[in-house]
């Protein structure tokens, strides 16, 4: 130290914030997430009708990222005002009844909820779990009132009902822009009369936000009648010279599908998310809350209620987890509970050859499947940190499993297993076993048929499966195809499809190694049949339905497509809606 200089004063430590101070942040940065998040949605009609599917695609990701990034700001905005991350259950437990106490009346109440949550397990690494510090069970109880008057126009049908369905279009804002609005309602009231007359119909309900999904704009209400009602989703795409009626969905099932956890997130600009998926669950009451929230795209909430839902059933089962049925993957370690529609997939920590990824990638490629269009044919999953389980519900097997093949994602407390990094989808049959146990060719013809289709329109959307055995896809309960197996996937303007060339001798064909390169990227489609077309009936309906997948001339030509930014319209509903 110098002359005369003075001795360093100590810095005084951070402030403690209250937590009514926590709490307000907290709220803040969630109003904030929102407040973008609706803003996003709120351009999708201005893409749609411009036609910007670049856009479409970009807003879609974009979207997504939203919420971590919001997390991360408020996060970084709380731990100056923390005295220390050591977690105070008397500090956290005042923070959320004040936080509580601010969400009295919010228009996102429920989903601020899961925001603190978010917050809290960020701030604390997954630590601390429960009650007293997160709103683990729902704070509450009731949902939100069914209020169709306030969500809905409502439209007269006893007189003129093709204007009835005019004024629908006009309230949406998309009546100026049909390309022969008058021809696709003569259509629409030749395909509705047989069920306004059953119906007796008097009132068409459409809810005022409409959904934007990838090509497609979709109206959604129903058809009032004195016998009854039906659900109405109207289908809005592009034609040649403007906008095209171009389906009305009316069963139940047609419109579970259309909101499937296979497709991707809705963009609709709604204040009142509960209100609105209210509505939906009126309409479709097969789907549950957690699918319906995710639907939307507020799958960080969907995750919030499917838990929730997971606990209920928990608390009313005393079945055990046990090893999913059907082969097991080199990747991924699968479990299920049998009386619950889902399983739970962890990565392995180490994978048999010929795999050659690593977790990081396999993590990659879920994160890829996340963000992109899944047509359809692609599974959602959930992520999970440090997800508990009730360590007497798990068979001695599975457990003996886990521990064998993922020793690092595993905890194993007194009372509870904890897997700290997880996966959850839908459980659905695994396609190897729809096939084994196929009562009649006609079966197997719909499953393998379900399997090409699968394939070309992922190929179409610029996925290529990778590992295209069929155990790797499941069979979901309306029959379509579906694929889950996400560890090799890769973009299909990534790989290299070839031809075998002609061997230069008859004794190449009996040689052990190839007597051409490959590369690393190189696809040779003749050689799919060798390891899938192994049973007579499989292979007499693969090669009458879907021969040209064997060719590499169709695989490049798909390529070329989407090379020239010519992506195909993948609809949404079955081919007998269409108008």
């Amino acid at each position: 130290m110098e002359f005369g200089s003075q001795p360093a004063q100590k810095a005084n430590p951070p402030k403690q914030a209250s937590p009514k101070q926590l709490a307000y942040r907290i709220l803040t940065g969630f109003d904030q997430h929102y407040r973008l998040f609706s803003r996003i949605n709120a351009g999708a009609p201005e893409r749609f009708l411009k036609g910007d599917w670049h856009g479409v695609q970009r807003a879609q990701k974009e979207r997504i990222r939203y919420y971590s990034r919001r997390v991360t700001e408020t996060v970084a905005a709380l731990m100056p005002k923390l005295g220390s991350l050591t977690i105070s259950t008397e500090l956290w437990r005042q923070t959320k009844a004040d936080y509580s106490t601010l969400l009295e009346g919010h228009p996102q109440a429920e989903l601020a909820e899961t925001f603190f949550n978010s917050v809290f397990s960020r701030l604390f690494r997954h630590r601390g779990l429960d009650d007293q510090h997160l709103y683990i069970r729902a704070e509450r109880a009731h949902r939100a009132a069914f209020i169709p008057n306030q969500l809905c126009h409502r439209f007269s049908l006893t007189h003129a009902c093709k204007y009835a369905f005019r004024q629908g279009f006009n309230f949406a804002r998309l009546l100026p822009h049909f390309e022969d609005l008058d021809g696709d309602l003569d259509k629409l009231e030749q395909r509705l009369t047989p069920l306004l007359k059953q119906l007796s119909a008097t009132t068409l309900e459409l809810l005022k936000p409409v959904f934007f999904r990838n090509k497609g704009a979709y109206l959604v209400g129903r058809i009032i009648g004195d016998h009854g009602e039906s659900p109405l989703i109207l289908a809005v795409r592009h034609g040649d010279n403007g906008l095209v009626l171009d389906a009305a969905i009316t069963r139940q099932d047609d419109c579970s599908v259309v909101f499937s956890f296979t497709r991707a997130y809705f963009m609709v600009d709604t204040q009142s998310p509960a209100a609105l998926l209210r509505y939906l669950r009126h309409l479709m009451p097969n789907k549950s809350w957690a699918e319906l929230y995710t639907a939307i795209g507020l799958q960080k909430h969907g995750k919030t209620e499917f838990y929730r839902d997971f606990l209920r059933h928990l608390n009313q089962s005393s079945d055990q987890f046990v090893i999913a049925p059907g082969i097991k993957g080199m990747v991924m370690s699968v479990f299920t509970l049998p009386s619950y529609d889902v399983v739970f997939k962890l990565i392995k920590d180490r994978f048999a050859p010929p795999k050659e990824s690593n977790k990081q990638q396999v993590q990659e490629k879920y994160n890829l499947v996340k963000e992109h269009d899944r047509v359809g044919r692609m599974a959602d999953t959930q992520e999970f940190r440090n997800f508990a389980f009730p360590r007497h519900r798990f068979s001695p097997s599975l457990l003996e499993e886990l521990l064998e093949v993922a020793p690092s994602e595993v905890e194993v407390e007194e009372d509870r297993i904890i897997i700290k990094h997880l996966y959850i989808e839908r459980r659905m049959v695994p396609l190897n076993i729809y096939l084994d146990n196929a009562e009649d060719d006609e079966q197997v013809a719909h499953g393998v048929g379900e399997y090409g289709n699968a394939i070309k329109q992922l190929a179409a959307a610029n996925i290529f499966p990778g590992d295209m055995l069929f155990k790797n896809f499941g069979v979901t309960r309306h029959g379509r195809v579906v694929f889950y197996d996400y560890d090799e996937i890769d973009y299909m303007t990534d790989c290299n499809f070839r031809t075998i060339p002609e061997p230069r001798f008859p004794e190449d064909e009996m040689a052990a190694e190839p007597w051409y390169s490959v590369g690393p990227k190189d696809i040779f489609p003749e050689e799919f049949g060798r390891f899938l077309l192994g049973r007579l009936a499989i292979r007499k309906s693969f090669l009458a339905q879907h021969r040209d997948l064997l060719t590499a001339d169709y695989w490049n030509g798909l390529k070329q497509q989407i090379e020239a930014g010519n992506y195909p319209e993948i609809r949404p509903y079955r081919e007998d809606c269409r108008l």
